[in-house]
């Protein structure tokens, strides 16, 4: 049986372009970036500086900019962490976020509660939109930061991130961004955002695990998060994964370079499956129902019928790899605290799907997709006349 994934947004295949990319960094140029007394460490400290350039280039940030982590999560913590306790020193330990944030985030801010920190999570309407109105309320003059993601890994929501940036940029707050399910799918430039940091992830976009980066607008200066040597010029320890960020910036260069092309392929899986899944008795579509509003490969559904684990075991026997919300809570019998966030009562967000496609999926692997939908479909209408 042939296995249709459909599981993007909680990671994706490594190109054989990156791959091949990436290979001549563990066996040929295998030098410490550092070591840049002899040759070996100068090819690698080249290969990381132009690793750096490609990255920054498809931000529109500069080089200087662009600070290479080990994944979207610590890019994330080091901004909110970093930014906190940098400004608490100066009286300012209020912080801002949405209900609706990656645990990356939310976790985050509740370990900063714990050490003194006051935090505002904002409410979202039912499409998962924050309201910038909110966000310029909710400002105070010790608020340090304001942290809203650029899309929802599971409802697939674009939040209004650059009109937000401005509300903080015109109060004299600072501004980041958890770009990580945005990078790859939709345009992002950090200026025309104008957002003070941002996080991405490679494997969010057919680059590998293991490696994200923080874009750190210049001028601000978050707490050091990572103690050690003096790499990513003294702001972030530890010996650069040279593989994985030659990876990540050749994914990266790749995909926004390819995105026009790549947004109309995934949208027009998403839009046969939204569009089949609609007309389904008992079906709820989460997200933004304005679809140049929702990421271009995302599907979220409730259906009343079934739970989510029972969806996601009858799409695994049919050969289809799908998710009832996000990887990082996969192993949580909660139901999604952003389906709640959008109002679903507790019932209907543990009977939800998530569906993301991915540069490798096709038209047909749609179809396999709302062909067993349709299965489920009928046997939903079937089940009351069995009982």
């Amino acid at each position: 049986m042939s296995v249709i994934y459909v599981d993007n947004a909680a990671t994706t295949p490594v190109s054989g372009e990156v791959l091949a990319a990436m290979t001549p960094y563990f066996t040929e140029v295998y030098g410490n970036p550092s070591s840049i007394f002899y040759s070996v460490g100068e090819a690698a400290r080249e290969a990381l500086d132009a690793a750096r350039e490609r990255t920054a280039k498809a931000l529109n940030a500069e080089p200087g900019e662009i600070f290479f982590t080990s994944c979207g999560t610590e890019a994330d913590n080091w901004a909110v962490k970093g930014t906190a306790r940098r400004m608490a020193a100066r009286g300012k330990k209020h912080l801002i976020t949405s209900a609706i944030e990656h645990h990356a985030i939310l976790h985050a801010m509740e370990a900063l509660e714990k050490e003194g920190f006051e935090v505002t999570y904002l409410p979202v309407d039912a499409e998962g939109f924050v309201n910038p109105a909110d966000v310029e309320a909710a400002i105070r003059p010790d608020t340090a930061l304001v942290s809203v993601m650029m899309a929802n890994n599971e409802i697939g929501t674009i939040e209004p991130v650059a009109e937000i940036a401005e509300i903080c940029r015109r109060k004299g707050v600072l501004c980041h961004t958890d770009a990580v399910q945005a990078v790859g799918a939709i345009p992002v430039d950090v200026k025309a955002l104008g957002v003070d940091m941002l996080s991405l992830s490679a494997h969010k976009f057919n680059g590998p695990k293991g490696v994200g980066a923080l874009y750190i607008r210049r001028g601000v200066n978050p707490v050091v998060f990572m103690d050690g040597g003096a790499q990513e010029r003294g702001r972030r320890a530890g010996t650069e994964n040279l593989a994985g960020i030659v990876g990540l910036s050749v994914a990266l260069e790749r995909a926004v370079n390819g995105l026009d092309e790549k947004a109309k392929k995934l949208a027009a899986m998403r839009d046969a499956v939204l569009d089949h899944i609609a007309a389904m008795p008992k079906v709820k579509i989460n997200g933004p129902l304005d679809r140049a509003k929702r990421l271009p490969n995302n599907v979220n559904a409730s259906f009343e019928a079934a739970e989510g684990e029972s969806l996601l075991l009858m799409l695994d026997m049919k050969g289809i790899c799908a998710s009832s919300g996000s990887a990082c809570a996969s192993g949580s019998l909660d139901p999604s605290h952003v389906l709640l966030a959008i109002g679903l009562p507790h019932e209907i967000a543990h009977c939800s799907l998530r569906i993301s496609f991915g540069v490798q999926n096709t038209m047909d692997d749609a179809r396999g997709v709302h062909g067993a939908g349709r299965d489920r479909a009928e046997s939903a209408r079937a089940q009351p006349a069995l009982e």
